[in-house]
Formats: C-alpha cells, structure tokens, sequence
C-alpha cells in the first residue's frame, strides 16, 4: 500500500514509523509496542490471530488491542495514492473507547431436535446429528425405518411457534395408526386392498373403503383404531430442522434455532445445529420508552411504523397497556423499527446513538483535518457487506476492479438499517457530502423500503434548504462488480453540505439529534424557505382543524403523546407547538368529528416552538350560576344530539345546560318536590 506516514502523522497528531512486515521479522517491534496500558490500533485484520498469538507469547502487561482493515478499504485502490485522509479516519475511529456494554438476552438449549419431513430424509439427518442432539421425527409422509431410532410423531401440526430453547409444538394425532404401538410388522400394508397404507405407517383415509382387514391384521398389537377421536398434543422442543417446502415461519427472518432446508440438510446447517447446545446469550438490541411511544392512546391506534416494517414478527401492539411490545427473544437487531419510530420510543442499543454519532463525527472531522474533500459514508453490514468490501479490494489489487473511492469511508454496522434519520443529517452537519446505505440480499425487502422513504425526507429537507445535489443513496449489490459500478457513479453524485462542520455531540433522544443537525444545516443553509413540504413519512409536519367540525372536546390533546397539542386552562382553546408534532396521527383517530389532517412539513420560522391557536371558541355559561363549565359549540352539538332522545325531554334536557355542581342541586330540589306533591 503507498502509505505516507507524514500525512497520517500530521493527521492523528502522532509521529508514525511505517513497517512493511510487522507481524514476521518486524515482531519484535510489535511487541515492544504492546508492552504496557495503553491501547495499541492494529492496522490490518488480515492477520489478527497471528498478531493475538505474538501478544500471548510477550512476557509482562501487554495493551488491550483493537484491529481495522485499510487495506481492503483504501490502500487496496485505484485511488490509493489519494486515500491517506481515509485511512487517517479510520485509524482515528478504531482508537474510540469502546461503547457502553448493553444488556442481554439467554437462551438454553438442551439440544432437542424436532425434524418435520418426508419420513426418509428425516431419518437420513437424524442420524448426521443424533449423536448430540436429542432427535424426534415428525412424519410427513415417505417411507420409515424399520428399526425404530428416534421417536416418530405423526398427525396434523396446528402450530409452531416459539425460538432457540423454547420452541413449542402443537399437533393432533388424527390417524387411526398409533405409532407408539406400531411394530412396523408391515401386516396391514400386506392386507389392505386399496394401499391406503405407506411405509410411514400412516392410513391415507381418502383411499380407505372401511374394509377394516387392517385391524384384524393388528389385532394382537392393538395400534390401529378407527374409532379413537383426534386427540391434540403438545411438545416443547429447543431446535427445529424443517424439511419441507413451505417453511412453518414464513417472516424473512425466522426465530433462532429454526432452520428451514427444503433441499435437504447442507454442511453449513449441519455445523450450526451441532453447535446449538447449552447456553447462549445476544445483545438487547433496542431501549423502549413506552411514555414518548406513538403507538396507542385512548383504545385508538396511531403509528404502527415499528410493528409494519420487523421482519422478524418480534413487535405486536398491547392494546391492554396501551403501547408495544417487543420480543427480545425473536428480535434479530436490524433496528429498522428504530429508524422508522418518529418519537425515538425506540431506540437502538448495539451500540447507542451517541457511540455512532462520536464515531461519525471523529471519522469526517479527521478526513476533513487531513485534506480530504467530498467525504461519503458507506454503511455496510458487518457479515455479507464487509465480505463484498474485501473481495472488491482484492480485485483491485489485481488490477480487475478499482475499488473503493479515496472519497468513501466504509462505516461496518451491526445491520443497514439501524442508522436513520438522526444520523444521516448529523452526518451531513459533520461535513459528509453523501450518506451511502449499502444493502446486499441479507436484507428483507421491508427495510429497503423503509430506508428509501426516510431518505425521501431528508434529500426533501436538504434540497428545500437549497443544498444542491443528492445526499442519500441506497446501493443493493451482491456481486463486487455491481458494487464497483455503484461506487464508482458516488463521485458523479458529489453533493453541497454545510460550509461549516458541526460539531455538536448527538443527544441520547433521536428528536433532540433531529433538532441539532436541524439547527446546523438551516443556519448555513443556501436558501432561506419558510416551511418545506415533506413526504408522509416524515416525522415534521402541522395538523390543520376544520373549525366548523371541531367542538373543542380536546381528546385529541389527551391523545396526543408528544405535547404538541395542548388546552389553555384559562380559555377554550386548542393550541399546537409544531416542534413537537411526530405526524403519528393519534389526534386524527381520537378525533370524533374527524376534524383534523396531517400535513407533513418542515417549518423553519420561529413560530415552529411557539404554541399557536388552531380553534376557540366562547366559553358556554351555565344557565342557573353563570359559571363557564364548557364551549358553545360542545354543548350545543351536544343539545342538538340529544333533543330528540326520549330519556333527555323537559327538564332533562334543561339540565343539559347546567354544570356539574347546579345539575345535582336540580335533581335534588325536583326530587323534594315531587315528594311534598305526594304528600
């Protein structure tokens, strides 16, 4: 690689000495550099076993060591020569303290292995894995063994549900044949004159004609019977090997410790169902604040963004509790609900926004300091993405690929879709031209959906701020000569940002990251607009009343989970604060009158965090004390209801126009007089 040690030093304020085979005659110099406590960045991860052996055999303290590939990444390039500010960055982002530990989620498997298939092609792969794993066939028809191996279940499965450790079968035996009982003497298969029996053992009854030969064939085992009723079963078991066509989960991402092989068991299979035994714990992926959640208020339901876009099935909605609920169990760590939630009630741990908005911000500051121009951030998976990324850098060096630009900072996540809005502008505030969401066939196609409509809004804020040019793009690529193409279009798409870098420290809360990167990109914005119309999926926006319709009955400000919407305690009034507004559409829902609409924008004057007065009206006064206890639109929408109803004629209806306290008195004082009438 042509490294030049002088702009890397002048870059990360180190002097640096360049070594050309480090991990072989050069070893001693790395281990004199690991002695002691300070953390030690390894640039090359190629050899990284070889450099933790050389770190075991090196005698007294030895640095904690972190590890970051700039060869594949830049030095491997057509640009290498160009791509010292990138490697700067990078080195600089890998000596970041590590993020905060988050909490995590068990799973104990005792290894109990439920195959479902073809009786034939069960039996073959239970005896790849029976010898670890506690194996139960469930049958689907084919021909059995002779010798019964494993236990054999057959009927009808009427769900499957559950995940590593704690699946959860539940079927009916709907078949005459009990094969508890059966021998497998093959007696009834010889007398049936119709074959309705196979070697499964199982009596197909569309074909059978009720000659019964086959019970008296078994009458001295007694396993068939035709008068038994279906009887439904359930089992639990810790590991799944589904064999047949149709898969029994049908989300994209089935729950650990399923596994789905309609071509039968392959060796990769084999390997990770061998290893699912004892226990194993994940990372918590999401933090959940169920008091900013969107989702319900009032039995009415307002956003759903989360529960739509999880492809793992892990988010269902809790009417009871009024909010979310997330199976940490089934949850896979894609974040997409996080990217999609415009409160930020759920929010991405693995790692937290603040640790990702450090390590933007550390990368562009430090390619910007080192005289790179142009900055793209390229954010990949950190399974199939990284592994396009090397092979692309090694066609490079081959001279068969150009590899990655001297401009793209490839950024390694957890999943694509974690980062969102909040990120992608404060990247931009941080001096990034381009954002670039790098998405192979790992990805469901929910999230490229989510992620393309998020972009929709903020390329729709920075283009109506009068940035020029397009800040977001999303690449789907599964071979490295796609890639290559994609990458090499990002420099024909440069893109304006700020003339000033921020440098603001993203916040814990997604809606204050939001309002900083605001702040920044509107005060160094070319343009000057008012407001800025915004996609439906934008999480800005102002709602607009229909003050004929509107009563002011104000559910919709108890609706409301983001105080956008609020009373005046002191007149009959519906004010908004549009800051606060999510656009969820709670308000809309709760409203009885259908009295609101959501308009997605971006207002930029400084009304947006003052509170203004969408609808009042005169307050209705009572008619017996004269004290105000509602509005003249209330209570007459409420009169103009109730006038016709039998239950509300006379005085009934009189009392309507009352308040609370002179409608008991009115009661009472009718009640005494109607008994001294009596009397």
């Amino acid at each position: 690689m042509p490294l030049q040690a002088k702009s890397l030093g002048a870059a990360l304020d180190e002097a640096l000495t360049l070594h050309s085979c480090l991990c072989r005659r050069e070893a001693g110099d790395f281990q004199r550099a690991i002695k002691g406590e300070g953390e030690v960045v390894v640039a090359c991860t190629q050899e990284q076993r070889l450099f933790g052996e050389l770190a075991r055999q090196t005698e007294g303290a030895v640095a904690p060591l972190r590890f970051v590939n700039i060869r594949e990444t830049g030095g491997w390039s057509r640009d290498a020569s160009k791509a010292m500010p990138k490697i700067a960055a990078l080195l600089a982002a890998a000596n970041l303290p590590d993020p905060q530990p988050v909490a995590t989620v068990s799973y104990r498997s005792g290894g109990r292995l439920l195959i479902i298939g073809p009786l034939e092609e069960a039996a073959r792969a239970a005896r790849l894995l029976d010898d670890i794993l506690d194996v139960t066939l469930f049958a689907q028809g084919g021909a059995g063994e002779q010798e019964r191996r494993h236990p054999v279940l057959a009927g009808k499965i009427d769900g499957l549900r559950g995940w590593l450790g704690a699946f959860e079968l539940q079927w009916s035996r709907d078949n005459p044949i009990d094969l508890d009982l059966c021998t497998r003497c093959n007696a009834c298969i010889k007398v049936c004159p119709e074959d309705a029996i196979g070697l499964d053992y199982q009596i197909d009854l569309a074909k059978c004609q009720s000659h019964r030969a086959c019970v008296k064939a078994c009458e001295a085992v007694g396993a068939i019977d035709f008068e038994r009723a279906p009887q439904p079963h359930q089992e639990k078991f810790d590991l799944v090997l589904d064999l047949r066509s149709a898969p029994a989960f049908l989300q994209h991402a089935p729950p650990q410790g399923y596994f789905h092989a309609p071509q039968g068991l392959d060796p990769a299979q084999l390997v990770k169902l061998r290893d699912l035994v004892g226990e194993f714990e994940k990372p918590k992926f999401f933090d959940y604040k169920a008091k900013i959640c969107a989702h319900s208020r009032n039995e009415k339901v307002g956003c759903h963004a989360c529960i739509d876009v999880c492809s793992a099935e892990a988010i269902s909605s809790d009417q009871r509790h009024q909010q979310i609920k997330v199976n940490a169990s089934l949850c896979v760590g894609c974040g997409t609900c996080t990217t999609v939630c415009p409160t930020g009630a759920l929010g991405y741990a693995y790692p937290r926004a603040t640790d990702q908005g450090l390590k933007l911000r550390t990368l562009l500051s430090t390619y910007r300091r080192a005289g790179g121009e142009q900055a793209t951030l390229l954010l990949h998976s950190q399974e199939r993405g990284r592994e396009l990324i090397e092979e692309l850098g090694r066609a490079a060096q081959l001279g068969v690929a150009a590899g990655v630009p001297a401009h793209v900072i490839p950024v390694g996540l957890w999943h694509t879709a974690s980062v969102g809005l909040d990120l992608w502008l404060s990247a931009v505030a941080f001096g990034a031209s381009q954002v670039v969401v790098f998405m192979t066939r790992e990805e469901a196609p929910q999230y490229r959906d989510a992620v393309r409509e998020q972009m929709a809004v903020g390329q729709a804020v920075l283009t109506g701020l009068g940035y020029t040019g397009r800040h977001f793009t999303l690449i789907e690529a599964d071979h490295i000569q796609d890639l290559d193409q994609e990458l090499g279009l990002l420099s024909a798409n440069s893109a304006e940002g700020p003339r000033e870098a921020a440098a603001f420290a993203v916040a814990p809360e997604k809606r204050s990251t939001l309002e900083l990167a605001l702040d920044h990109l509107a005060a160094q914005a070319p343009g000057k607009p008012e407001a800025i119309a915004l996609p439906a999926a934008s999480p800005f926006g102002t709602i607009e009343v229909d003050k004929e319709r509107c009563t002011l009955c104000l559910s919709c400000v108890s609706a409301c989970p983001a105080s956008a919407l609020q009373d005046n305690p002191q007149l009959p009034q519906l004010r908004f604060i549009e800051k606060n507004c999510v656009q969820c559409g709670l308000c809309a829902t709760t409203c009885p009158e259908d009295a609101i609409v959501l308009r997605p924008r971006l207002l930029l004057t400084p009304e947006r965090r003052q509170p203004r007065v969408l609808n009042e009206t005169q307050p209705y006064a009572c008619v017996r004390c004269g004290k105000p206890f509602g509005t003249l639109k209330a209570i007459e929408a409420m009169l103009g209801k109730l006038e016709g109803h039998s239950m509300f004629q006379g005085a009934a209806l009189e009392r309507l126009k009352m308040c609370g306290d002179c409608r008991v008195v009115d009661i009472y004082s009718s009640q005494d007089e109607v008994k001294i009438t009596d009397l």
